[in-house]
């Protein structure tokens, strides 16, 4: 029987994706991201949820990245597999129009740092470190992080980050933009799921567009970006949704 690596909560409008190897710090094998896509395609694909929450077992880590057996036994051309794999995932996270929460519950190293810089947001226990450390290794990022980090960081941070390999706290993580939040260990679950709470009572379709537009921009630069807005803002006006919150807006301010 296969090993269980990761395990859902599944609480619509939210769902909780966790790394389960605490044993090994959620250090992450081609098992555990060949269970983690099955599980993100289901629920991007689930129309009750909207949010979609990431993290790992246990109080050390979202996830050490790759482990090290895995590094060890890769050749050429496996190499090229596991890193179309990893990117396939990152890219998932990126264009569902569900907006994706990281809660970085300890380390979270290479290939999973990438993976929380493909999510909408991060929120960051005190106890949580991030670091691209491949250099040290005689690697480099192979999830897309050399693209993700400058676009989060700004070139100058990103390049420090991935030349050194260093591994920062989240107090720095927060100074510097890497993080949108930062909380105490206990409160790390709840303050995510508030937030994400916060999220879903909007209008997912306007979520959505909007995640979408700011990708779309990044991607391919300023000009089609807004081109891409405004063919995002028409859509909004194709259901009566923005009518009713109108009408709500409207009689809130009578009060």
């Amino acid at each position: 029987m296969t090993e269980q690596y990761v395990e859902v909560d599944y609480a619509p409008p939210l769902a909780t994706i966790f790394f389960s190897r605490p044993e090994v710090l959620n250090a992450y094998n081609e098992e555990l991201l060949d269970q983690f896509k099955k599980e993100a395609v289901e629920l991007f694909s689930d129309k009750q949820i909207k949010a979609v929450i990431l993290t790992g077992r246990g109080k050390k880590a979202f996830s050490v990245g790759a482990d090290l057996e895995l590094l060890e036994d890769l050749d050429f051309h496996n190499a090229e597999r596991l890193a179309d794999k990893g990117k396939a995932i990152c890219d998932l996270i990126e264009k569902t129009e569900k907006v994706v929460l990281a809660a970085v519950n300890g380390h979270a190293l290479g290939g999973a740092m990438e993976i929380t810089l493909a999510c909408d947001l991060r929120i960051a226990s005190t106890r949580a470190r991030f670091g691209q450390p491949e250099v040290t290794l005689g690697l480099i990022p192979g999830f897309s992080g050399t693209q993700r980090l400058p676009r989060v960081l700004g070139i100058g941070r990103a390049k420090e980050l991935l030349f050194t390999g260093n591994i920062i706290d989240a107090e720095e993580a927060f100074e510097i933009g890497l993080v949108n939040k930062l909380v105490t260990p206990r409160d790390l679950l709840k303050e995510t799921k508030n937030m994400a709470n916060r999220i879903t009572k909007q209008s997912s379709e306007a979520v959505g567009l909007i995640k979408n537009a700011i990708n779309y921009g990044y991607c391919h630069g300023c000009e089609e970006g807004k081109e891409f807005e405004t063919n995002s803002f028409k859509k909004c006006f194709k259901n009566e949704e923005h009518i009713e919150r109108i009408k709500k807006m409207k009689e809130s301010l009578k009060k």
